[in-house]
């Protein structure tokens, strides 16, 4: 493992992103890093499955982190010290993981990188009146406190990925206005997740209001390793299409069932699918022709996009998926938000988090996963999704 040493006049911040320690939070891993001397920098921490089956979503944030405050560090204006924990995408270690960052002095967060660490840390973050945002902790239950998700939102719990509703809606819109992929539906996700049902629902709300045709519906839960009951389900039914609002490893396994019973629809999915071509012992060439919506496209032409994905690629030797970009985008977020607002380390924790919600409910923010962002006071972004299709084993935008 390594360290990386940003200078810039009488800073130095070292950075020990992938240096990893047992921690007296739960034995989950750490990666921390101080100041050396110089101006003070805001800590900045969060948590995420740096190991276990998710770790390619916390992996990628942690490394979109490291590349956003690097440059961050080596220009003008705030300056970020990171700690990052290892929560394994576990609710319990997510708050133990909380807890050990607050021990450390944490005054802003990227919160968690998953749904489910999400929802059992932002209560914490309402308690203590620390300012969070999530780069793909997608699920409402992540900034509202009640049951239903539709009032009494956290109001220092902020994401920068789509919320789960939003993804449902769009992915139903999307396949009405593109009929030449298919018009007959069918749908798999897993019951007994929150990011899952939640698109599903939504997505089911909005399909029946587009006139789409679902032609089939099968639900599966954690446990279940065999879906050749669902995929033949789809089959039968005479699906073109099936929508997977799922996480790419059981959906790795569902076009595995379908290369056996030899069905070919096209499958489409949302941000969980990001994450497939990255999957160990996976015949890739199974998601050829996959569609998914998200925020980023790492074939995107601007400059921001082009110099991320060259120096992501650069470092870490593969291309970002949109967890990453989402993550690189939050960084500059708060740094826009912190210097606007004047933000310095040696204000108190509830100063920072006053100043740093005035902002993002008030200001516009360009990165590279949309441009002309805002955040609405229950911490909901407003964005614009795009669709990619895999396409020679990469992700490829589509000129909609």
């Amino acid at each position: 493992m390594k360290f990386n040493q940003f200078v810039k006049g009488g800073l130095a911040a070292v950075m020990a992103m992938g240096m990893m320690a047992c921690s007296n939070s739960g034995g989950s891993a750490t990666t921390t890093t101080e100041p050396t001397g110089g101006d003070a920098a805001l800590k900045l921490g969060f948590s995420g499955p740096l190991t276990g089956d998710a770790s390619v979503y916390g992996l990628a944030v942690q490394h979109a982190v490291e590349i956003a405050v690097e440059e961050i560090n080596a220009g003008e204006g705030v300056k970020f010290v990171v700690n990052a924990q290892d929560d394994m995408a576990d609710p319990e270690k997510a708050v133990s993981a909380y807890n050990a960052l607050m021990d450390w002095g944490m005054q802003v967060s990227l919160l968690t990188v998953t749904s489910g660490a999400g929802q059992a840390a932002a209560p914490q973050y309402q308690k203590d009146n620390m300012f969070g945002i999530t780069p793909s902790a997608s699920s409402t239950a992540v900034i509202y406190a009640d049951a239903e998700n539709s009032a009494n939102p956290y109001g220092s719990v902020f994401q920068m990925c789509f919320t789960d509703p939003n993804q449902g809606t769009a992915s139903a819109a999307y396949l009405k206005k593109h009929a030449e992929l298919g018009t007959k539906v069918a749908v798999i996700y897993r019951s007994d997740d929150n990011y899952s049902s939640g698109i599903y629902n939504t997505f089911m709300a909005e399909a029946e209001k587009e006139g789409l045709e679902v032609v089939s519906t099968a639900a599966f839960v954690n446990a279940d390793t065999d879906y050749s009951v669902q995929v033949k389900q789809a089959a039968d039914a005479g699906a073109e299409i099936v929508f997977l609002p799922i996480y790419y490893q059981p959906a790795s396994q569902i076009l595995v069932e379908a290369n056996k019973q030899g069905f070919k629809p096209v499958f489409f999915g949302c941000d969980g699918m990001d994450g497939i071509l990255s999957l160990d012992n996976f015949d890739k060439s199974l998601a050829e022709g996959l569609y998914m919506l998200t925020p980023f496209s790492a074939d995107a032409t601007d400059e921001k996009t082009q110099n991320f994905v060259k120096k992501y690629q650069e470092k870490f030797g593969e291309v970002p998926n949109q967890f990453a970009a989402d993550a690189y985008d939050c960084v500059y977020a708060i740094k826009q938000a912190a210097d606007a607002a004047g933000v310095t380390a040696d204000m108190s924790t509830a100063d920072i988090t006053a100043a740093m919600v005035a902002q993002f409910t008030s200001m516009t923010f360009d990165g590279i996963t949309g441009t002309s962002m805002k955040w609405s006071k229950t911490g909901e972004v407003s964005k614009d999704p795009k669709a990619v299709v895999i396409q020679n084993g990469a992700y490829v935008g589509v000129e909609d």
